[in-house]
């Protein structure tokens, strides 16, 4: 209850800060946000951090894969057989949300 009392309190908060600044700066502060998200040293962090995320899933899909071995449900090993053939065959550069492996 505390939480969600907390919660929304920040989000009246947030309401009333909001519609003090009024538009001219929910515009300034969206510039701002594109401008910070195309920035090249920014780009290379996420794309940096996206590389490192996969990596682990990979150690971390190895490492369960071990330990779980046959007791998986048989459409789960399906489902994870045809999208690691699918990967091997070069046609997994996009997941099923649309996201580039790259």
């Amino acid at each position: 209850m505390r939480y969600k009392l907390t919660f929304v309190a920040g989000l009246a908060i947030g309401y009333v800060i909001g519609t003090r600044a009024g538009r001219e700066r929910y515009e300034q502060l969206r510039k701002s946000a594109r401008e910070l998200a195309q920035n090249p040293a920014v780009r290379n962090a996420a794309e940096s951090a996206a590389q490192g995320g996969r990596q682990f899933a990979g150690k971390a899909f190895t490492s369960v894969s071990d330990k779980v071995g046959d007791r998986m449900p048989d459409s789960v090993a399906e489902r994870v057989r045809s999208l690691r053939e699918k990967t091997q065959r070069g046609q997994g550069a996009e997941d099923d949300w649309g996201t580039s492996n790259t």
